[in-house]
């Protein structure tokens, strides 16, 4: 048997394994090792070694683990309660208010954490009793707030386009200047849609009644300096020392992390319980993605010194797609893998087997980064699997359904693969900014 062949029924075996239930790095892990003890002998140890060596030794991924951190720390601080009622009060007199503060302040919070299932967690809890209590229509509420809970898939500090900069090779701060533009476009592309939505259908989102928005000025600008500038300032100067060169992504991510913690001691939250759940859930969090990052390096490594890689590569090439083929056709796949898979595994498992293919096309890899940053949030709330309709019908009373919580989704999906569209058609929505700060 050619080591060609062992290659693609190696990459058969892990896809089967995958849709079985396999935990995912250690059956990298595994098949690689035996994959590549039978290609190529006793240098499988010196590969795997090497690999962990090469994962372990890219500080890059330390911003992983001190965002994540920020962004539980964050979670428990009581910041989010309090922007989401002093948006809420502002915008109260709007029909959708409800609907329109559950996206703006995901966000803002999609610029502190991108941990995605907190997100939308969190603003089910937040958000939707009150818009039930109102009588919004169940789908309006639950899409609103799915949507706006995966917007931290795209918009910095993306731990997705972390872990895209570190596999691709591509630089983190022009990554993140390249999502700032399509992000906020989504997030705007939302409020227009539950502007419209409410208008045809008023009852479908009505206002905040006026003993609950109706208060004195003052305490109007004593919520927002309290509520929104402490957070606005902390994402501010962790984004802006990121954007303007004066920190790496690490530094930033320390900061932000410390800004964190001052924040919640500010508000009478620092606990040692709170902190202590905090670092367990992000060494649990990051220890899933470093010992995915491992497996996949064994994994990969393998597969291309079998000659995996090359057969893919030529077979796609063969096909003699245009760019744009090429590209959809990846979305296509990428979307796809979406139902079944976390983005984790596409962007570590996958997306190196396009990422040679890609070079050959000659397309921009931070133009193809965004793209498929907003392809898996579309995935995010995409049946059959439409992992955010799950996160909200775990916090949402039993009389909402989840075939409704997926009907609330579709017009936000339909919104993202319009912005898919908009990306393809205008690279420009993602490479003026990077382009600007730092030149071609």
């Amino acid at each position: 048997m050619s080591n060609e062949t062992l290659g693609l029924i190696q990459l058969a075996l892990l896809s089967l394994a995958i849709f079985i239930g396999f935990p995912t790095a250690f059956t990298l892990l595994a098949l690689g090792f035996v994959f590549g003890y039978v290609g190529f002998g006793h240098l499988v140890f010196d590969m795997m070694v090497q690999r962990a060596f090469f994962v372990m030794s890219n500080d890059v991924l330390i911003s992983i683990v001190l965002f994540v951190f920020m962004g539980y720390v964050v979670e428990r601080s009581g910041i989010l309660d309090r922007l989401f009622r002093t948006i809420l009060i502002i915008s109260g007199p709007l029909r959708g208010s409800l609907a329109l503060s559950t996206v703006i302040t995901c966000t803002i919070f999609a610029m502190a954490t991108g941990i995605i299932g907190a997100s939308v967690t969190i603003m089910g809890l937040l958000a939707l009793p009150p818009m039930l209590k109102l009588r919004y229509d169940k789908r309006l509420a639950s899409g609103a707030i799915a949507a706006g809970g995966t917007l931290g898939i795209l918009i910095p500090p993306s731990v997705l386009l972390i872990l895209y900069a570190a596999n691709a090779g591509e630089s983190i701060v022009r990554l993140y200047l390249g999502a700032f533009i399509p992000g906020f476009i989504l997030a705007a592309f939302y409020i227009i849609y539950i502007v419209i939505a409410t208008w045809l259908r008023p009852e479908s989102g009505p206002p905040l009644p006026p003993e609950e928005r109706n208060f004195p000025l003052g305490v109007k600008v004593r919520m927002f300096l309290t509520g929104v500038v402490p957070i606005g300032a902390l994402i501010s100067t962790v984004l802006g020392s990121i954007a303007f060169g004066w920190a790496t992504p690490t530094e930033a991510a320390g900061f932000g992390a410390l800004g964190a913690l001052i924040l919640t001691a500010a508000y009478g939250r620092l606990s040692l319980e709170n902190v202590r759940d905090a670092v367990y859930k992000s060494i649990r969090t990051s220890s899933m993605v470093l010992t995915l990052l491992v497996g996949s390096a064994t994994f990969s490594g393998v597969f291309a010194r079998l000659g995996g890689s090359r057969l893919i590569e030529e077979f796609i090439v063969g096909l003699n797609l245009p760019t744009w083929g090429f590209v959809w056709l990846m979305m296509l796949i990428i979307f796809l893998l979406g139902w079944p898979l976390e983005w984790t595994e596409i962007i570590i498992i996958f997306m190196p087997l396009f990422w040679p293919i890609a070079a050959r096309y000659h397309v921009d890899p931070i133009w193809l980064g965004i793209l498929v940053a907003v392809n898996l949030q579309t995935a995010f709330l995409s049946p059959p699997v439409a992992m955010a309709a799950f996160y909200i019908k775990g916090v949402a009373p039993k009389e909402v359904l989840l075939s409704e919580i997926w009907w609330g989704m579709m017009p936000f999906m339909g919104l993202q693969i319009l912005a898919l569209v908009l990306v393809f058609f205008l690279p420009q929505l993602a490479l003026w900014l990077p382009n600007l700060v730092f030149g071609r």
